[in-house]
């Protein structure tokens, strides 16, 4: 029951209201990374930033509570979690009693780390800490405004090329032209990228030929992000680099994978204006 083809996307579903972990429909991670030659030992670290916008349920005394969350999953874990069965998972908690938030935070915490196979962190915001949060776009040097023809919407890691340099660069690129389509429905997916480097200079304009290239590709959000990070790392051979998406959200979840061969700090979670 892992092939995302007997996941519930796609399929008329009746929604659960009362807690059910069963829900939760993990899919292994190493099909996907034996398609782009990851095998034994990962070339990065990393991690999966959901946040989680609609997340209800109710008190001790029946009285609804709200919250938004913010999980993180190790890229180290053997599964991911596939997003409408999140969904479902996350609405079961609608007419579901707890004593407290913590309650629901542990509850959080248990089943998706069992799911994943590894540690999950929850955070939960109710809603006297919403006022704190905080929006901002990636930094970096933004290159959709170079002036491309472009040819090519399937995936072609040949696209990408090196400038000649004396030295290497340390730079952060950024695009926000990064479409992708749901591995099963065929749904569009949409992300702004950064790409932090430092080695031979990427040609530009190869960059956003490649990243572009995904317009009509099918696959998971963390299965782009780690496709992306692997043909770079292959083809233009930096001495390091991280690659961070901020995809847009659906169903009240969004998905921010994040990819890194070297110790670098944590990325921020500030959404996006898109997000």
């Amino acid at each position: 029951m892992s092939d995302p083809q007997q996941s519930p996307l796609g399929k008329a579903v009746s929604y659960i209201t009362e807690y059910d972990p069963a829900l939760l429909f993990p899919i292994p991670r190493q099909g996907k990374r034996d398609e782009i030659g990851l095998t034994g030992t990962l070339p990065f670290m990393g991690v999966d930033i959901w946040n989680g916008y609609e997340l209800s349920w109710l008190n001790a005394r029946g009285k609804p509570q709200v919250a938004t969350a913010v999980f993180q999953v190790p890229a180290q874990s053997a599964n991911i979690i596939e997003s409408k069965s999140f969904k479902l998972y996350l609405n079961s908690f609608n007419q579901t009693r707890l004593d407290n938030v913590e309650a629901l935070a542990t509850l959080l915490r248990d089943d998706l780390s069992q799911a994943v196979q590894a540690p999950v962190q929850v955070e939960l915001f109710e809603p006297e800490r919403w006022a704190g949060l905080k929006f901002a776009e990636l930094d970096g040097y933004n290159i959709d405004n170079l002036d491309i023809e472009v040819e090519t919407y399937s995936p072609q890691p040949g696209l990408l090329k090196c400038d000649e340099a004396d030295a290497p660069v340390d730079e952060v690129l950024v695009s926000n032209l990064l479409k992708s389509n749901c591995l099963v429905t065929g749904q569009p997916d949409w992300a702004s990228v950064q790409i932090r480097y430092i080695g031979q200079p990427i040609n530009r304009e190869s960059l956003l030929r490649y990243l572009i290239s995904f317009r009509n590709h099918n696959e998971f959000h963390e299965q782009c992000v780690e496709r992306i990070f692997t043909d770079i790392q292959r083809d233009c051979k930096p001495i390091k680099l991280a690659v961070y998406a901020r995809y847009t959200r659906r169903g009240g979840l969004d998905i921010n994978p994040y990819r890194c061969n070297f110790n670098a700090p944590a990325p921020t979670n500030l959404r996006t204006a898109r997000q």
